[in-house]
């Protein structure tokens, strides 16, 4: 009778740590998702910060244009201040 005793109490230890495995796997599964959805939380909000700031900085596409007509007002002053001179 002791053999089916000790038999016995050994399911029970390996049934007793399955379940305690299985549930330390699944608070490690619950952890991650967890952290999973706040950091996509953030990247929404780091999509939207990068939003405003592509909407504040779009007129900065005719920065080309205005330098172009600055250089060419600067060339014509020039060639005005060489007529009126006389060099």
């Amino acid at each position: 009778m002791g053999t089916v005793l000790a038999a016995s109490g050994g399911w029970t230890v390996g049934l007793v740590l399955g379940i305690v495995v299985v549930l330390v796997a699944a608070t490690i599964v619950v952890t991650i998702v967890m952290l999973a959805r706040r950091i996509a939380e953030q990247a929404s909000g780091a999509v939207e910060g990068v939003e405003v700031v592509r909407g504040q900085t779009d007129a900065l596409a005719g920065v080309g244009r205005i330098n172009d007509s600055g250089v060419r007002i600067l060339h014509a002053a020039r060639a005005l201040r060489k007529v009126a001179v006389g060099r």
